[in-house]
């Protein structure tokens, strides 16, 4: 179940990485705008680019939490108890990788913009 979990939350910070990445096309193609005035373009692209760039900071700690329970996992004897596996993930930092109702939620909202955390 553990590593279940595991590749879901790997898809999950795929998917936040795609957000990421989509945002700072959309504001590329705002600057691109003809039908925008160049400080309305500018402004409003700073703005998309700040909030997607915002982003990998809490990728780049959902990547530190699945790494350090990897570690611990691999330290597991295969027949270690399951609740054992679970207080693993239940020791992590962010509340989306610790707690089961949260894990990879954001995949499933449906959102008219960028929605990466």
């Amino acid at each position: 179940m553990s590593l279940q979990k595991l590749a879901r939350e790997l898809d999950e910070t795929a998917r936040q990485s795609a957000e990421m990445v989509e945002g700072i096309t959309l504001a590329l193609e705002v600057l691109a705008d003809k039908n925008l005035s160049f400080e309305a373009a500018k402004k409003e692209a700073v703005s998309m680019i700040i909030s997607s760039l915002q982003g990998q900071d809490r990728i780049a700690q959902r990547c530190q939490n699945m790494a350090l329970a990897v570690r611990q996992f691999a330290l597991l004897a295969p027949d270690a108890p399951k609740d054992v596996w679970d207080q693993i993930w239940a020791s992590l930092v962010l509340d989306e990788l610790r707690l089961p109702a949260l894990s990879g939620s954001a995949a499933h909202g449906v959102h008219g913009e960028a929605e990466l955390f």
